[in-house]
């Protein structure tokens, strides 16, 4: 069954499940894996951190609560934090002409720095992972064997 996790959500399922994110630009998709018992969650983070918005009406949409909330929902379905993996994907740079006068405008830079934070502070392993750049995602991540398919219009598709 196909899960479609929009901008500024989470999504934890169980195998066969596959977890889908659609147009990631400047956004960051982690997901998150446990091996052992096949949960899987994807977060569709669209902001680095929550205290820095002015609208903190939706706190899925930051690294540093979306982040959080998915590693507590695979806990709570038993499957632990140990030997849970995470793939991280996005953070683009979508408008690649523009310089920025400041670092806070590069969203793009700023969410990868706060998805590697948040991940190191918890102690999982990022063990693959497709940052950066001035092109847009969908990414694909298969709760059977956690494999993960970025495909995107000009460089094809990709399995991590």
């Amino acid at each position: 069954m196909d899960i479609a996790v929009g901008m500024g959500e989470i999504e934890v399922a169980e195998s066969p499940h596959l977890l889908m994110a659609v147009g990631v630009g400047s956004c960051m998709v982690v997901t998150l894996y446990a091996a052992d018992t096949g949960i899987g969650g994807l977060a569709h983070i669209m902001l680095p951190h929550m205290e820095e918005a002015h609208n903190k009406s939706n706190p899925t949409m930051f690294a540093d609560v979306a982040i959080g909330l998915v590693v507590d929902e695979v806990r709570r379905r038993d499957a632990g934090t140990e030997g849970i993996q995470a793939k991280m994907f996005g953070g683009a740079n979508m408008f690649p002409g523009i310089i920025y006068s400041n670092s806070t405008m590069n969203v793009g830079n700023r969410n990868i720095l706060a998805v590697r934070e948040e991940l190191e502070s918890r102690n999982i392993e990022i063990i693959a992972e497709e940052v950066g750049g001035h092109i847009g995602r969908t990414v694909l991540f298969d709760t059977r064997d956690g494999s993960v398919l970025v495909k995107t219009a000009h460089l094809g598709d990709r399995k991590y």
